[in-house]
């Protein structure tokens, strides 16, 4: 009779034949492994080989070269002094020496540049940069095969960097297809194709980095960050997911020397498709336009207003007839979302109202001191870029309070000379400053002289004396920062400004 497993507490412990034992423990490893892998996150691993992607998707990227004529003055240097880089003389020699020579050779020099694109149709549309094509008066597209074409340029959306071209073939070509770049996680794998140095058909693999990269460049910056290797000529070329599907174009690079260094960027495929639908069908992009200057919600705006969250996008300035001033929309406003879409950061506002069908009447949900409205209004086209402000942040000393200073900006009355000086409208009404230090927290938030102040807390200002009572006003109400709105080379602006001896 075999021994029993099972114990009780006044019995003594039968003993475990070795291997019974070993039988036991590798089985309850092995459930712990199943219940392990039941629970775990499922990822999909690396492909033992990219070679069988890469040997499918390399016949639909294509190297694009073009060539422009671009005009260069030909000064002759004869008795110029050779001067250090960067020596203050550089520019009074130059200038001196270009009086003296009115008479310059004026030549056309050809230029040619190196890129990438990708087929997107059988009948020979193609995706690049709009940076690639450039001015350029000649556009040469090579395939895989060695065979060259000259493309006509469809459109271009100079706002996203993306370039439709065209070339006949005369035979159906390979061609790619866009895939879903919202479910693109952080850390998948994806695979890169193009012409870095003028290098065709170079494949690199790598990672995706992060997401939603802001980096400057643009009001619609939703970059995809790679580590693939990316290099100059790579511009236009496909980043694709291992599914084959174009995830993203590759547009630029983060590099102190030019060369690779592991940090790339792409413009999502959701943005790309969406253009190249209408540069495909207008020869031009249409955006969706509300009219309002934006900027992000600070810690110091949401301190003045008395938040408690730093989301939405607080409404710098609305356009006189445009959409939003027809729906309503004041400024101070913050946005919470827009046709559905919640808009937790002041730069998601711009992408999701310029992909809204023109015409369209949407929902705008917003705060408006303190209280939540929602507001319909009709979205129009984008003729020219808005202004966006972007705030900036830091920590500095607090100004000081005097009868003619405030938090470190000496105010004065408009006159007719200081409106001459700064090209202020006869009809404006505020307080002008005269001067501030530049060690103040005005200063630090983007005062600048000659700005006007109109408002402090939302309230019109006449004279110093309001001002100052404003100011006082916000800080009884115990609140940490202080909002004035000021008028500034035809545009008006918000600066949220710390007061001193605020907590937090």
């Amino acid at each position: 009779m075999s021994p029993t497993l099972i114990t009780t507490a006044n019995e003594p412990k039968a003993s475990i034949p070795p291997r019974i034992l070993r039988a036991t423990v590798g089985l309850i490893g092995a459930l712990a492994i199943l219940m392990f892998a039941a629970t775990s996150v499922s990822a999909r691993g690396a492909p033992e080989s990219f070679a069988d992607l890469a040997e499918k998707l390399l016949p639909s990227v294509v190297n694009i070269s073009t060539v422009q004529a671009v005009k260069e003055e030909e000064k002759s240097r004869r008795n110029i002094p050779n001067l250090p880089p960067g020596s203050p003389f550089q520019d009074f020699f130059d200038e001196f020496f270009e009086n003296q020579q009115p008479n310059r050779d004026r030549r056309v020099r050809p230029t040619m540049s190196l890129g990438s694109g990708f087929i997107i149709s059988e009948d020979g549309y193609i995706v690049t940069n709009n940076h690639v094509v450039g001015e350029a008066e000649k556009i040469t597209v090579s395939l895989t095969d060695g065979e060259e074409y000259e493309a006509e340029l469809i459109g271009r959306d100079a706002l996203l960097d993306i370039a439709l071209l065209k070339i006949d073939a005369g035979r159906p070509l390979p061609a790619l297809e866009f895939g879903d770049s919202d479910a693109v996680r952080v850390g998948e794998w994806v695979m890169a194709i193009g012409n870095p140095f003028g290098l065709g058909g170079s494949v690199t693999a790598g990672i995706v980095s992060a997401l939603h990269r802001d980096i400057r460049a643009g009001n619609y910056d939703y970059f995809i960050q790679t580590d693939a290797s990316i290099n100059r000529g790579n511009s236009g070329g496909p980043m694709f997911n291992l599914d084959g599907d174009v995830i993203g174009v590759n547009t630029m690079i983060f590099s102190p020397n030019g060369g690779n260094i592991g940090i790339g960027f792409a413009i999502p495929s959701s943005q790309v498709a969406h253009s190249v639908q209408q540069l495909k069908e207008f020869g031009r992009t249409k955006r969706g336009w509300i009219g309002v200057s934006i900027r992000a919600v600070t810690d110091d705006i949401a301190a003045s207003l008395g938040l408690h969250s730093e989301e939405g996008a607080f409404v710098d300035d609305v356009i006189s007839g445009g959409p939003a001033d027809k729906a309503g929309i004041r400024i101070a406003d913050i946005i919470l979302t827009f046709d559905g879409e919640a808009i937790e950061e002041m730069r998601e506002l711009p992408r999701v109202v310029a992909d809204t069908r023109i015409g369209k009447k949407v929902k705008v949900r917003l705060l408006r001191n303190g209280t939540a409205l929602v507001l319909t209004l009709t979205t129009a086209e984008l003729q020219q870029e808005p202004t966006l402000v972007a705030s900036a942040d830091s920590d500095a000393q607090r100004g000081s309070l005097s009868s003619d200073e405030v938090m470190g900006m000496r105010l004065a009355e408009l006159t007719g000379a200081t409106r001459e000086r700064y090209e202020i409208p006869d009809d404006l009404d505020g307080v002008i400053v005269s001067n501030l230090s530049r060690s103040s927290e005005a200063a630090l938030k983007g005062f600048r002289p000659g700005d006007v102040i109109v408002q402090v807390d939302q309230s019109d200002v006449h004279d110093a004396a309001q001002v100052i009572a404003g100011i006082q006003k916000v800080r009884d109400s115990e609140r940490r920062a202080v909002l004035f709105r000021v008028y500034r080379g035809g545009g008006y602006f918000h600066f949220a400004v710390p007061l001193e001896d605020a907590d937090g």
